[in-house]
């Protein structure tokens, strides 16, 4: 132990004395390692921001869509279902179900006519299984089937053509034909890219049916559940065992999940995409590494005098070789060090992960394990990169001394 101290004091002096050398050798492995844990890091968020972005589509882990059809021609009797759907739905004690039927246009009148504007019926819950965000105002509650004028979630183009009212001043649409009547906004949708100028409008479903007599001819709900992922293979076939018994002849279900973890190849494509990632953040490390065994073969050259003198005066060949190489694993150690806290303060900071990924909603903390890989990649490069000039030490006789 006595001779680790010393060798590692012996280490630290010629890091005070090579001051220079040193800071070039802390800056090129700092920017390595600050690359190597930002490209961990990065990988983490995008594999998030991808998970929130499919659950906008399918549903988060696990959804279990149902749709009823007609095998034979015959029309769903679609309120018997909604029926059945209730029942199945207590029985499992189920958190989050909703109802969606997409596809429908209202005619809504706008200042410039009456325009057809895409519809989509939903369930309050709909909001929470899908992600939906919100540039403005409040998703759908519960309450608000009982409301005198229902609300509506508009999109943001339409809200553009409205003039953009202040949501607090309780805008309404004015829709005609079968639903028509007065529809109080609560939300606004943001954009799905600066492409998008579609207007679009989302209805409760039961406010809807309050209106009507009945949905749509060819409109059939889809029946969506969010549970548990480890417990989807599980209920997925008792859910849709429960659901057949007792359909009327001609009449069926599909029960499949949509979610992005149940897609094929999901999981492959993350791993592909860590993989690159990971063999970039290694490239990026080497090129460092090399840098440092360069600048410390270097400094060797010029270090035989010295080296020589100190064998001169009865250092051991191991300790001039603990010496050289705890000498570069400390300066790593600190650049590492100083790298992580770099990309860890950048990152923990509203400045670059928002503007990467915006509209990320469970923005994950930073990962540990690209600080670890980043800490433990430091130290490597340095054992590494002191190894080559140690061993190059070892070599050195006190008549090198004299020649230098």
């Amino acid at each position: 132990m006595s001779g680790f101290l010393g060798a590692l004091a012996d280490a630290w002096a010629e890091i005070r004395v090579h001051k220079l050398r040193v800071l070039l050798s802390l800056i090129g492995i700092a920017v390595s390692v600050a690359a190597l844990t930002a490209v961990i890091a990065f990988s983490e968020y995008q594999k998030q921001f991808q998970a929130e972005q499919s659950d906008r589509w399918g549903g988060r882990a696990a959804t279990i869509a149902i749709s009823p059809f007609a095998e034979d021609g015959t029309p769903v009797d679609i309120e018997a279902f909604d029926e059945r759907f209730e029942r199945v739905g207590e029985r499992f004690g189920f958190s989050h179900t909703s109802r969606n039927i997409q596809g429908l246009t209202l005619p809504v009148q706008l200042s410039e006519g009456v325009t057809q504007v895409p519809a989509r019926l939903v369930d309050p819950d709909f909001a929470q299984i899908h992600r939906e965000q919100l540039l403005e105002g409040r998703g759908f509650r519960d309450g608000d089937v009982e409301a005198l004028a229902p609300p509506v979630i508009i999109s943001e183009p339409l809200w553009d053509r409205l003039g953009r009212v202040p949501l607090a001043q309780h805008p309404t649409i004015r829709v005609l034909g079968d639903a028509g009547g007065a529809y109080q906004v609560v939300g606004v949708t943001p954009r799905q890219g600066v492409w998008d100028e579609e207007p679009r409008v989302d209805v409760l479903y039961e406010s809807y049916l309050t209106r009507v007599d009945g949905l749509p001819e060819g409109a059939i709900p889809v029946y969506e559940v969010w549970v548990g992922q480890e417990q989807a293979s599980e209920i997925g076939p008792v859910l849709a065992m429960d659901l057949r018994a007792g359909l009327p002849d001609g009449q069926g279900i599909s029960v499949n999940r949509t979610d992005w973890a149940a897609q094929p190849g999901a999981e492959l494509a993350m791993a592909t995409f860590e993989l690159v990632t990971g063999g970039i953040a290694v490239v990026i490390l080497a090129l460092g590494a090399l840098s440092l065994i360069n600048i410390q073969l270097v400094a060797m050259r010029q270090r035989v005098r010295e080296i020589g003198v100190r064998r001169a005066f009865g250092a051991t060949s191991g300790r001039v070789f603990s010496s050289v190489l705890l000498e570069s694993l400390v300066a790593t150690t600190v650049a590492g060090i100083i790298g992580i806290a770099i990309v860890v303060a950048v990152l923990r900071s509203d400045l670059v992960v928002p503007q990467m990924f915006p509209g990320m909603q469970d923005v994950p903390p930073f990962p540990m394990r690209a600080a670890i890989i980043g800490l433990i990649a430091s130290v490597a490069v340095g054992a590494i990169a002191g190894f080559i000039p140690a061993l190059v030490a070892l070599r050195v006789k006190v008549i090198d001394a004299i020649r230098f």
